[in-house]
């Protein structure tokens, strides 16, 4: 749409030329923020906060009062589909994220039904709607999901895990089962995200949390496979705009050539991969997001400010690059800290970019 003020974000996702380098962070609406723990406390919980469209709205804008961000990512969470699913989303304090329900059979799996966003997500595409109305144009809006592995991961794990035993013992055991599951959720996640884009939202990122947990063959077939699916199935012009798309797998940087071979617009690495290095793989086929380590935001602001430069660096000239952490913020960090951050990219990434 002709209303953005600042299109820089998504003009780097397509590698068109930009002023300097734009910047958002991966969980920047959330705990480390004061303001946003005063509404999560007005809300009552982390659910009743994400289902209510005027509050998801509200945390979505903080970060953006604060700091020089080139992008807003709505507030929700990536467990959303699943619990659509009738699986029973729940938060236990310290714990995270559980269900009241588990799917490891063929017949669990039958059971499931592909939600409608609009009906049973609704309170999503409400929030995105919202958040886009009071954007106006100031920045683009992020839309998101989980990728089917991730998402099967905490439905046959009934939560959280460190080593997926029961998801891995489901591939190994019953692939048929797991990619029955798997074939589920990317349906579903392909018309979640093409809701989010019909309802406002100007770029998608897939969450592939959980990718790198998997070995190269099986990261081709259970996770990589999927994301293809979803890739090839999603809206990608809307309001006269190209509407781009973002494959993030944590721990997935062995796999980048693979991942610009689905089409996405650009892959998201976190902070083990190097730059410059994985620029020189992909070449000019998609843009790159990322890659500080989160952890760099307990360090001094100079050292902040030295870590910026060092990234830019190894990127090197021209477009191509979103600047972002290689994981979300930690909830511990200092806001100071990360306005140090955000500051440092719009003071250093200008002369990467020749006007």
């Amino acid at each position: 749409m002709s209303d953005l003020k600042n299109d820089r974000f998504l003009r780097a996702l397509l590698r068109q030329p930009v002023d300097r380098t734009p910047v958002w962070m991966m969980r920047q609406a959330g705990r480390y923020l004061p303001e946003y723990r005063e509404t999560r406390a007005q809300a009552g919980d982390f659910m009743k906060l994400m289902m209510n469209p005027q509050l998801a709205c509200e945390v979505t804008l903080q970060p953006l009062d604060r700091y020089p961000l080139d992008a807003a990512i709505l507030f929700s969470d990536i467990l959303t589909i699943p619990d659509a699913m009738g699986l029973g989303l729940y938060f236990e304090t310290g714990e995270g994220p559980r269900f009241a329900k588990t799917v490891r059979s063929q017949v669990e799996v039958d059971a499931l039904p592909i939600p409608d966003p609009e009906k049973d997500l609704g309170y999503v595409m409400d929030a995105v709607r919202t958040i886009r109305r009071e954007l106006n144009g100031h920045v683009p809006l992020i839309g998101f999901a989980g990728s089917p592995w991730t998402l099967a991961t905490y439905m046959v794990e009934g939560g959280s895990s460190k080593d997926f035993r029961a998801a891995k013992t489901l591939m190994v055991t019953q692939p048929a089962v797991l990619h029955a599951l798997l074939d589920k959720l990317a349906q579903s996640v392909t018309s979640y995200l093409n809701a989010q884009i019909l309802a406002g939202a100007q770029a998608v990122q897939i969450f592939d949390s959980w990718g790198g947990a998997l070995s190269h063959a099986a990261y081709q077939e259970f996770s990589l496979a999927y994301m293809q699916q979803i890739v090839n199935g999603l809206i990608r012009e809307h309001d006269g705009r190209r509407v781009p798309v973002i494959l993030f797998t944590k721990g997935g940087g062995q796999w980048l050539e693979a991942m610009a071979d689905t089409g996405a617009d650009a892959l998201g690495l976190d902070w083990t991969t190097d730059l410059g290095q994985a620029r020189q793989r992909v070449g000019s086929r998609v843009a790159l997001q990322g890659n500080m380590d989160p952890s760099m935001l307990f360090a001094p602001p100079a050292r902040i400010h030295d870590e910026v430069a060092r990234i830019l660096s190894s990127y090197g000239q021209g477009s191509g690059h979103i600047f972002n952490l290689g994981h979300g913020i930690d909830q511990h960090v200092d806001p100071a800290h990360a306005g140090a951050f955000i500051n440092a990219v719009v003071e250093l990434s200008g002369a990467y970019h020749a006007v």
